[in-house]
C-alpha cells in the first residue's frame, strides 16, 4: 500500500508485487466454499506482499487484479506511476492457493510510461495491474469476495460522500486476526477528477492490503485500495483508485481489450 503523508502529495509505497502470461481452459469456477484462489488472496513478489482484488477474464484466460505499485522497484518516495520504476511484464508472482506462479501481464504504471502519459491525475491514481494465472490453477478459482460475496457488476458512476463501501484486505501484518480482513465504512469524497476515492473503514487498510477490492453498497466493484492517509486531514483513511477508469485505460492503451470483470457466484451481502 502507498501511504499518504500529506493532504495533497507524498504518497509512500510500502508493498510490492507482480505476475503473468499463459492460455487456459474455459473457466469453470470452483465452489466458493472450497476455492483456493479468489479475490482477497495474498500475492507476493520478491518477498513483498499485497492483496488481490477481483477476478478478470478474456476468452479462456483468467486473471487476478492487484495494484500496479506492488511491482515497484524504486524507493518508497517514488509513487508517481508515470515516472516510478517497476518490475517488467513477465515477472512471476506467487499467488496464495495456486500451484504455480502467475505472471504480470499488465501494469498501468508501465503502460503510462510507455505512452508518455501527461494527465497528472492518471499518473497519481491509475494504480492497477493484472496477474495471469497458470492454466493448472484456473479450476481452483472462484470470483466471489470472502465474507461479502459479489461483485455484482462494475460501478461506472463513482461514489458520493457518505456512500457505504466494503472491502477485504489480507495483510500479513494482520496474522492471527483474519476476522479483521473484512472492513466496512463510508466514502469521504473523490479527488483527482474522479480517479481517487477516499474511504474510511473500520479498521483501515494497512500495508499488505494494497490492491484490495472495494465494493459499493450494491456490491459493485468500484475501486482498488492504493494508499493510507497518515496526514492530519482524514487520518487513517485510504485512497482507492477508480476501477472503471483503470479498466477504460487498460482497454484503450493495451492489447488486452477484451478483459472483463467476472461477477461473483455468491450474492452480495452487507452489514448495513
Amino acid at each position: 500500500m502507498r501511504t499518504r503523508s500529506a493532504p495533497l502529495v507524498s504518497l509512500v509505497a510500502v508493498a510490492v508485487l507482480a505476475a503473468g502470461g499463459f492460455a487456459s481452459a474455459e473457466p469453470r469456477w470452483a465452489a466458493s466454499s472450497t476455492a483456493a484462489v479468489h479475490p482477497g488472496v495474498q500475492t507476493v513478489t520478491k518477498s513483498a506482499q499485497c492483496t488481490s482484488n477481483f477476478v478478470f477474464e478474456s476468452g479462456s484466460k483468467v486473471y487476478l487484479g492487484q495494484a500496479a505499485h506492488c511491482a515497484r522497484t524504486g524507493g518508497v518516495e517514488q509513487t508517481n506511476g508515470c515516472t516510478s520504476p517497476s518490475l517488467p511484464i513477465g515477472t512471476q508472482v506467487q499467488v496464495t492457493g495456486a500451484s504455480k506462479p502467475g505472471v504480470l501481464v499488465y501494469s498501468s504504471w508501465l503502460t503510462m510510461q510507455a505512452i508518455k502519459e501527461k494527465d497528472a491525475n492518471a499518473c497519481a491514481y491509475n494504480d492497477f495491474a493484472l496477474v495471469q494465472l497458470d492454466p493448472a490453477d484456473v479450476g481452483k478459482v472462484n470470483p466471489s469476495l470472502p465474507v461479502w460475496g459479489g461483485p455484482s457488476g462494475l460501478n461506472t458512476g463513482g461514489l458520493q460522500q457518505g456512500d457505504v463501501v466494503v472491502t477485504y484486505g489480507n495483510s500479513k501484518l494482520r496474522a492471527g486476526a483474519s476476522d479483521l480482513n473484512a472492513k466496512a465504512g463510508t466514502s469521504l469524497g473523490d479527488s483527482g477528477g474522479g480517479w481517487n476515492h477516499t474511504i474510511f473503514t473500520v479498521t483501515p487498510g494497512i500495508p499488505g492490503d494494497s490492491g484490495s477490492g472495494v465494493l459499493d453498497s450494491s456490491g459493485r466493484a468500484v475501486a482498488v485500495l492504493s494508499t493510507l492517509n497518515i496526514s492530519t486531514q482524514n487520518f487513517g483513511s485510504n485512497g482507492a483508485g477508480d476501477l472503471a477508469r483503470e479498466l477504460d485505460y487498460l482497454h484503450a492503451h493495451s492489447s488486452l481489450r477484451n478483459i472483463s470483470l467476472v461477477t461473483g457466484t455468491q450474492e452480495f451481502r452487507t452489514v448495513w
